[in-house]
């Protein structure tokens, strides 16, 4: 996926799409593991795109707890 796909959705989508994701690497693995794989490079495109939604929550929580932080008056 396009980067700035996902971060036009919501950290909600951003979980499920993640979920989407890990299953289908855990589908890609066994069919490398019976060497029934039609498409290898798939993993490690899968791979990326996990990596890509977990730093993108992340930039999400990131943003979230620094706008509580300055919501808050801190002396």
């Amino acid at each position: 996926m396009k980067i700035k796909e996902l971060r036009d959705m919501t950290a909600d989508e951003l979980l499920k799409k993640s979920e989407e994701m890990r299953s289908e690497l855990l589908n890609l693995r066994f069919q490398a593991a019976r060497k029934v794989l039609e498409n290898p490079t798939r993993v490690h495109i899968v791979k990326k795109d996990i990596a890509r939604i977990n730093t993108l929550l992340g930039e999400k929580k990131s943003a979230q707890n620094q706008v509580q932080v300055k919501g808050k008056n801190l002396k």
